[in-house]
């Protein structure tokens, strides 16, 4: 790894791995994308985005020997989007055991009259915790989803949407934090978030 490297990103496969990394670069970090679990382990904060289904992006990480790896890290690590959600001990998405490091299950959304799945579009945050990734962060700044999978909130639950119920936005236990939205799509919002992540 670059000494350099002010964030390393898991090769998850995900397509929004480029637009990641440019926002990354908007904001003056060095990232790396890598599935070395040794690489992974040195890092100084870790991000595991996601995109697709959980079962599928569980079974990148395993067969790249990086479940125990990411469980053991101590660094600062953010969860984006199907990253987030891998987070939980289960997503009902394919049945999945997950990474396990927050406590819970990730269920299917549940579509109703003029609420379409998978969620998709600006909608706002409600702060419920103080937490230095969202400093700076407005009670009801809006961020952009793209997901049909969601956590229901719970006491790791530090940010909640409204969306055909109250859902889990934002989530941290110790030092794992995790998103459902997508900040390096979410304008201002977003970079502030992502920066409020490389300064931890």
């Amino acid at each position: 790894m670059s000494a350099t490297a002010d964030v390393v990103i898991i090769d998850s496969g995900g397509a929004n791995l480029a637009s990641l990394r440019y926002a990354l670069d908007r904001l003056g970090a060095a990232s790396l994308v890598t599935g070395d679990p040794a690489v992974i382990a040195a890092a100084p904060r870790v991000l595991l985005p996601g995109v697709g289904a959980a079962a599928d992006a569980m079974r990148r990480l395993a067969a790249a020997g990086l479940v125990e790896g990411i469980r053991a890290l101590t660094v600062p690590v953010l969860g984006i989007c199907l990253g987030m959600q891998l987070l939980y001990e289960h997503s009902e998405e394919g049945d999945t055991r997950c990474l396990g490091v927050v406590p819970g299950s990730v269920r299917r959304l549940q579509p109703a009259a003029g609420l379409p799945v998978p969620h998709m579009g600006w909608n706002s945050l409600h702060r419920l915790a103080e937490d230095p990734l969202l400093a700076g962060i407005g009670a009801r700044d809006y961020v952009y989803f793209v997901h049909g999978y969601a956590a229901p909130v719970g006491p790791h639950t530090i940010a909640s949407v409204e969306y055909g119920g109250v859902l889990t936005a934002a989530v941290r236990r110790g030092n794992f934090r995790g998103v459902q939205f997508h900040p390096e799509r979410s304008a201002a919002v977003g970079a502030r978030i992502l920066r409020n992540f490389l300064e931890l």
